[in-house]
C-alpha cells in the first residue's frame, strides 16, 4: 500500500496535473464551463416545461429550452478557438477565430441538417446532439489560428492603417479553415459529421453497460481522492451525457449514465464519492477535529459541494481513500440493478443539470417517482456501510494522536512549571553580598 501511494503520489498526481493545467484542456475545461449557465437555465424551462403538463395557460417553456439548451453546440465552437487565442495570448485574433468556428461547425453539420430535413435553429446537431462536432470544429479552427497567430502580410513600416492590416492577416486563415470544411464535405462529399460521432460512439456505448459506468466513476473518484478535479473529464464526458439525456427526453432511448442519473437522482449524494454519511459521521467523532471538520462540511455537503471534507480527510489519505474508491465501483452497480434489473426506480428522462440541490429533493425534481426516492435512500445505506469501518479505523488513529498529543503537551506544561518555580527561588549571595531579592 504504502509503495502504491508513493507512486501516485510522485508519479501519477504530478502527470495528471500536468495534463489538468496543458493549454487545450484548460481551452475545453472553460468553454464547457462558460456554457453552464445555459444548461443550467435549460434544466429550469425544462422543469417549467413539465410543469405545464399539470397548469394548461402556461407558455410553451420548450421554446426557451431551444434557445439555451438548443444552441450549446454553436456556443463551443465559438468558444473553444476564442479561448485558444486568449491563452496563448493572441487576443486580436481570438473574434475571428471564434467566428471561425462557427463557420466551419455549421459546413460540418450541414449535410445532416438537409438530410433530416429540419432546418433551421430546432435541428439537434445545435444542441447537445452536435457537441462532438464543436469540439473538433473548435480545435481544428483553434489550431490554424495557432499557426497564423503572428503570420502578416506587411512589413512593420507599411503605411496602411492597423485594421486594414488586420483584416487582411485575417482572411488567410479564415480562407483555410472554411476551405477546408468545404472541400471535405462537399467537394469530396463526406459524411464529416457522423464520421466523428462514429469515432466517440464506442465510448459512449461502453459508459452506457454497467462495467462501464462503474468503471468511469471509479476513475472520478480515483482522481479526486488525490486532490485532481473530475474537471479534467468533463470535455470528454459532458458531450455524452448531454447526447444520452437529450435522446430519453425524445423516448427514443433509456440511457442510465447521464448526469442526472449522477448528480441529481441518485448517485453521488453530498458531492462526488457520495460524501454526505461520511460528513455526519465525522459530525458525531469522538475526535475534537474530526467533529469540527464534519460541523464545517455538513451546509456544503447538503448541497453537493464536498471540497471541504475530501480535502480535509480523504486526500492522499490511504485510510479513506480506499473507500471512496470503492464508491466509485460499487454504488453504480446499484442504481444499475434497481434501474435496469430490477426496475425498482425509473431511468431520469428530465435534463436536470442543477446538482447543486440537495437530495432527494433534485431526486424527486428530475424523476417525479416515490420510488426514485426509495433508491436514493438504498445507495445513502450502502455508502453509509462503505464508509463506516474505514472511518472507525482512521477515528482510532486520529483519536489516539490527539491523546498522545494532549499528553505531550501535558508533560510539556508541568515541565515548563517545574522550570518556573525553580526560577523564582531566590539566590542568597553575589560575590558574599545578598541580593536585593534576598534581603527582601
Amino acid at each position: 500500500m504504502n509503495a502504491m501511494t508513493e507512486w501516485l503520489e510522485r508519479t501519477f498526481a504530478p502527470r495528471m496535473t500536468k495534463l489538468n493545467n496543458n493549454v487545450w484542456v484548460l481551452t475545453l475545461k472553460d468553454s464547457i464551463m462558460q456554457i453552464l449557465p445555459f444548461i443550467f437555465l435549460g434544466s429550469v424551462f425544462v422543469l417549467l416545461a413539465v410543469l405545464q403538463g399539470y397548469v394548461s395557460w402556461l407558455p410553451d417553456f420548450w421554446v426557451p429550452f431551444g434557445w439555451t439548451m438548443g444552441l450549446v453546440s454553436l456556443f463551443m465552437a465559438f468558444l473553444i478557438p476564442f479561448n485558444l487565442m486568449e491563452k496563448k495570448r493572441l487576443r486580436k485574433q481570438r473574434l475571428i477565430a471564434g467566428l471561425s468556428g462557427i463557420s466551419l461547425f455549421l459546413i460540418i453539420i450541414t449535410p445532416e441538417v438537409v438530410a433530416s430535413e429540419t432546418p433551421g435553429f430546432s435541428h439537434s446537431a445545435l444542441g447537445a446532439g452536435g457537441m462532438f462536432i464543436a469540439i473538433i470544429a473548435g480545435v481544428f479552427t483553434g489550431l490554424i489560428m495557432s499557426l497564423f497567430g503572428r503570420f502578416t502580410f506587411f512589413k512593420e513600416n507599411s503605411a496602411l492603417p492597423d485594421f486594414v492590416r488586420a483584416w487582411f492577416d485575417a482572411m488567410l486563415p479564415i480562407a483555410v479553415v472554411v476551405v477546408s470544411g468545404w472541400v471535405v464535405v462537399d467537394l469530396l462529399d463526406f459524411d464529416l459529421y457522423n464520421a466523428i460521432v462514429s469515432i466517440f460512439m464506442p465510448l459512449q456505448n461502453v459508459m452506457q453497460t454497467p462495467w462501464g459506468f462503474a468503471i468511469w466513476m471509479f476513475v472520478h473518484c480515483a482522481l479526486y481522492s488525490m486532490g485532481i478535479s473530475g474537471w479534467v473529464l468533463e470535455p470528454v464526458q459532458k458531450p455524452i451525457f448531454l447526447a444520452a439525456i437529450t435522446a430519453n427526453m425524445a423516448g427514443s432511448a433509456a440511457n442510465l449514465v447521464t448526469a442526472e442519473t449522477i448528480y441529481s437522482a441518485y448517485l453521488w449524494i453530498g458531492g462526488v464519492g457520495a460524501t454526505l454519511p461520511l460528513v455526519i459521521m465525522l459530525m458525531w467523532s469522538r475526535s475534537k477535529r474530526l467533529k469540527a471538520l464534519g460541523r464545517a462540511s455538513l451546509v456544503p455537503g447538503i448541497f453537493n459541494i464536498n471540497e471541504p471534507v475530501v480535502f480535509g480527510a480523504v486526500v492522499w489519505n490511504p485510510m479513506l481513500m480506499i473507500p471512496m474508491w470503492l464508491q466509485g465501483l460499487v454504488l453504480p452497480l446499484v442504481v444499475w440493478l434497481f434501474t435496469k434489473v430490477i426496475p425498482l426506480a425509473p431511468v431520469p428522462e428530465r435534463l436536470f443539470d442543477l446538482w447543486y440541490t440537495p437530495f432527494p429533493l433534485s431526486t424527486w425534481l428530475s424523476t417525479s417517482s416515490a420510488r426514485a426516492i426509495v433508491l436514493a435512500v438504498i445507495v445513502f445505506v450502502v455508502a453509509s456501510a462503505i464508509w463506516y469501518p474505514f472511518f472507525r479505523a482512521y477515528e482510532k488513529q486520529v483519536v489516539d494522536a490527539e491523546i498522545k498529543e494532549a499528553e505531550q503537551k501535558k508533560l510539556e506544561g508541568d515541565a515548563a512549571a517545574r522550570n518556573g518555580a525553580g526560577r523564582d527561588v531566590p539566590s542568597v549571595e553575589i560575590g558574599g553580598t545578598p541580593t536585593a531579592e534576598a534581603r527582601a
